[in-house]
């Protein structure tokens, strides 16, 4: 699945879903993580309403089961989550690393319904 992170120095989680400038991009599944590239959020999106920046932003992060975040406002994470896109507030500035290691044991033992459903995202039905 798609997670995106926010983050300021491309190491830690560290910042607000409505400020972050950018979204660094992983694809992870229980066995395998890798990086995948990097989400920019264009300047002229800043000038608009924040309800402009919030559907800019959560439409460039379509593809994206996750979006871990420093912080995120609750009118904003309700946006995501209608658009099947979860929003996980990270505590003290954590590495992207540990997190990717973290969210691949959850996956490898039993992830929440919750989970499950959101690494389904994207897989079509048949």
């Amino acid at each position: 699945m798609k997670v995106a992170f926010a983050s300021t120095d491309k190491v830690h989680i560290d910042e607000h879903f409505g400020q972050a400038e950018q979204f660094y991009l992983w694809d992870i599944g229980p066995d395998v993580a890798a990086f995948s590239g990097v989400v920019q959020v264009k300047a002229e999106i800043e000038a608009g309403h924040s309800d402009d920046k919030i559907e800019a932003r959560a439409a460039a992060l379509a593809d994206c089961a996750l979006v871990y975040v420093a912080e995120i406002g609750g009118p904003a994470a309700a946006r995501l989550v209608a658009k099947k896109i979860h929003p996980l507030k990270s505590k003290d500035r954590e590495s992207i690393i540990d997190v990717v290691g973290k969210l691949q044991e959850v996956l490898r033992n039993s992830p929440p319904p919750w989970l499950r459903k959101a690494m389904l995202k994207g897989e079509r039905v048949l």
